[in-house]
């Protein structure tokens, strides 16, 4: 990581250094990390490491994990739950959720 310092830093001494140079850094336990992006598409990193640093007051954040990219619509999850809680077809449980632009609860509530 640093060439030079002989094969390694003491996690101790890393952290003393960092705190010099005004930096903390700290673990924060999740379980799933979404990102909405602009154009309605989501990204999801399940069982990520997060690490928040925290440089001079600002605070940036470091994640990895298991990545997958979600397209914005209708999840087929989403339809099946309508489908369970109206009795509704495919067909009208899918229409129900676009007009209400997937809000599970409204296009429920639309069927029922």
């Amino acid at each position: 990581m640093f060439p030079g310092l002989g094969g390694g830093l003491d996690p101790k001494k890393m952290q003393a250094m960092m705190k010099q140079l005004g930096m903390d850094q700290e673990e924060i336990d999740t379980q799933r990390v979404i990102i909405e992006k602009s154009d309605g598409n989501k990204i999801v990193i399940d069982n990520p490491s997060v690490t928040k640093i925290t440089i001079k007051g600002q605070e940036s954040f470091q994640i990895s994990g298991n990545v997958k990219e979600q397209e914005a619509g209708i999840s087929e999850a989403d339809i099946q739950t309508v489908i369970e809680k109206t009795g509704a077809s495919m067909k009208d449980a899918k229409k129900a959720l676009e007009a209400t632009n997937g809000d599970l609860a409204e296009a429920i509530l639309s069927l029922s």
